[in-house]
């Protein structure tokens, strides 16, 4: 049963188990109902304590449920069941309280969790907000801003911070159960608190308001959850309980079928799928026990602090002595930058650290399972240190790059054992980003792959499979993004119009505002290299930019201005007199612009249409997970591919076309065309 009861004396416990995260299925709800209904007829019984069996609490909805019509009994009825139980119920909480978990909580007169729980309210990662009682309820027991900040952030609070706020009534030292019955047994001997919808939920001034529209306004850059789940909070601190669940219910209710909420249920589908294609099903990984990382530098020192943050012990290994103290000063920073931002405590840095073996001999990666290498961009280096990790590391350790362009195939041709060779792109920086490309050369072992699937897995990582090409997924986009940008340039449009264009379509910044804070250096010397293999790649304005020096921020100037030591882009009179002059050698082109983000996202849809076609990519919504998580394309609007879907692909088709005419753009790909003849890729 989902749902059973046990006793203990006069206190009876509920006990939740329907694994594998308690969620509130019609069964639970059912079982939760029969229970309040049964333990009020029963006499022997003074209080109830809630809790779940396994690794958590009720950590919300049941997904399978999504999208379709609820059943009963519905969960604002059964809180309120609850609520107004007979005997009080006491919620005892472990793993994560989430959504409905937290709602069921709120419907019980008291709250206790152990040290290392987690609640929160994040419906609107969903693109909704809470809709059985949340905003009605938390602000009747939090402080106002607090319940402000968990609802439209929907980032859950720490046991911790969660007793400081109220949210919880106490912390539980060793067993939840025993120590959850005694806090009941002990709380029956004061008066009752009253139930949340018969408080008032505290006032806060108009002001406080308008301050908070403005900056969940900016926060959200478009994102329409965020500023409802904020009203429905305001209006439950100006009215009476009936009127704010009401109002609560109504605004649940308009979002759940908006295209926003359909756009990140996609990714949240997507991304519980990634870490599990099915292609590899089945297969088992190879054991990590331990894990090198060669290079030091931005990225290297990255990827090893992601390596110790999962528990791993660390070789690092670079070519001299000096680039290896850089490489531990690097790595250094990034853990003294946790301990400042709190993310970490003094003694947990010094245990990362303490995890680390710096080396200059590769002799020392002897006993290492997995090896990635982080060195310079260069084909020649690369293989360089191949041949190295191929003398060095035992037959069956797993020899990864984490080459962003460069083809695995060549760098696994200085290998006696192709098989063991994978790409692993990992976005900068390293310990932070969540996207990590998986790129098999043709012969790498499948159970290679599956092990680049699961340390993914452990790093908290979002993985995606990628196939073999200049690029691969992410860096192919934008990689052949940029002409389009040069070219629109070249048309008379501003920098500074195309970056406000892409902010105001929901990203942080802008594609030129971006290149000034990565460095214009390395995209420049790409398109050297391309230059020197015949190709011809489109970039007069960028090529002009990187032979003077503007590199972006680092050198006070790019595509931009910069004061030293600032961040705050300026209009470049230099940039300015570059782009007249390169306008002067070029076609003038005509092209009127209804939407100015259209031209610039929808050569992006064209690239993954390709990608999708040639096999880079196996599912559209792969592409949506790299857009997302390693190139800010806004959540809320579902990634690159979902987007196109919902915008109506004829219509990406019709303005490509238009662009195409204007000399802007390829025609669209034989894939795009096909496909907005069915409306989905």
């Amino acid at each position: 049963m989902a749902v059973r009861i046990e006793k203990r004396g006069d206190v009876a416990i509920v006990v939740i188990d329907n694994p594998p995260v308690n969620a509130l299925s019609q069964a639970v709800r059912q079982g939760l109902w029969d229970a309040v209904e049964t333990l009020d007829l029963d006499s022997s019984v003074r209080a109830v304590v809630l809790i779940c069996e396994g690794r958590t609490f009720i950590a919300g909805a049941d997904i399978s449920e999504f999208g379709k019509p609820p059943l009963e009994p519905h969960l604002p009825q059964l809180i309120a069941r609850i609520e107004a139980a007979a005997k009080p119920w006491v919620a005892a909480i472990h793993g994560t309280a989430l959504g409905g978990g937290l709602e069921v909580a709120l419907g019980c007169r008291w709250r206790v969790a152990v040290a290392s729980a987690k609640l929160g309210l994040p419906e609107v990662t969903l693109g909704i907000i809470p809709g059985a009682g949340g905003t009605a309820r938390l602000p009747r027991l939090v402080p106002v801003a607090d319940a402000v900040e968990m609802v439209t952030s929907g980032k859950p609070v720490a046991a911790s911070r969660a007793k400081a706020i109220g949210l919880i009534d106490t912390i539980v030292e060793g067993d939840l159960r025993d120590g959850a019955v005694d806090f009941a047994r002990a709380a029956l001997s004061s008066p009752l608190p009253e139930p949340l919808s018969q408080r008032s939920a505290q006032k806060a001034e108009p002001a406080f308001w308008a301050e908070q529209e403005k900056a969940i306004a900016r926060r959200a850059r478009g994102e329409v959850a965020p500023l409802k789940a904020l009203a429905s909070l305001r209006n439950a601190a100006e009215t009476d309980f009936g009127a704010a669940m009401a109002f609560e219910r109504q605004t649940f209710l308009d979002l759940r079928g908006s295209d926003q909420a359909k756009a990140l249920r996609h990714v949240f589908f997507a991304e519980r799928a990634a870490p599990r294609p099915p292609e590899y099903d089945g297969i088992t990984s190879r054991p990590i026990r331990k894990a090198a990382v060669i290079g030091g530098g931005t990225m290297g020192a990255g990827i090893a602090a992601a390596l110790r943050d999962a528990g791993l012990p660390v070789v690092l290994v670079e070519r001299d002595d000096a680039a290896l103290q850089r490489g531990v000063a690097n790595l250094e920073r990034i853990f003294d930058g946790g301990v400042q931002r709190g993310r970490l405590t003094e003694t947990q840095r010094a245990e990362r650290m303490a995890g680390v073996e710096p080396t200059t001999d590769y002799k020392n990666l002897a006993n290492v399972d997995l090896v990635i290498e982080a060195v310079f961009e260069d084909l020649a280096v690369k293989r360089a240190v191949f041949e190295q990790l191929d003398a060095a590391c035992r037959p069956d350790a797993v020899l990864a790059t984490n080459t962003s362009y460069l083809d695995p195939n060549a760098i696994a041709a200085a290998t006696r054992l192709p098989e063991r060779i994978l790409g692993l792109h990992f976005f900068s920086p390293a310990n932070i980003m969540k996207l990590l490309e998986i790129v098999p050369a043709s012969a790498t072992a499948p159970d290679v792959v599956a092990t680049g699937l699961a340390l993914a897995r452990s790093l908290g990582k979002i993985p995606v499979l990628a196939g073999v090409c200049d690029g691969f997924i992410g860096n192919r986009i934008l990689k052949n993004n940029r002409p389009v940008l040069e070219r629109l340039l070249l048309s008379g449009v501003r920098p500074a119009e195309i970056d406000a264009a892409m902010r105001g379509f929901g990203l942080a910044m802008g594609p030129f505002e971006v290149q000034d804070l990565s460095g214009l250096d390395i995209a420049g010397m790409q398109r050297k290299a391309a230059r020197e293999r015949g190709e011809a790649p489109f970039a007069p304005i960028g090529d002009r930019l990187f032979e003077a020096g503007r590199l972006g921020q680092k050198t006070s100037g790019g595509w931009y201005d910069y004061t030293p030591g600032a961040r705050t882009p300026k209009p470049s009179e230099v940039v300015e007199a570059i782009i007249a002059e390169e306008a002067r050698r070029h076609p003038a082109r005509r092209f009127e612009m209804d939407d100015l983000a259209d031209c610039i996202v929808f050569p992006m849809i064209d690239e993954g249409a390709r990608i999708l076609a040639e096999g880079i990519a196996k599912r559209p919504a792969d592409i949506d997970l790299v857009q997302i998580h390693g190139y800010g394309f806004p959540r809320w609007r579902g990634g690159l591919m979902h987007y196109a879907e919902t915008r109506g692909l004829s219509e990406v088709v019709g303005i490509l076309r238009k662009m195409h005419e204007a000399g802007l753009v390829r025609a669209p790909s034989d894939r795009l065309v096909e496909a907005a003849g069915t409306g989905r890729f």
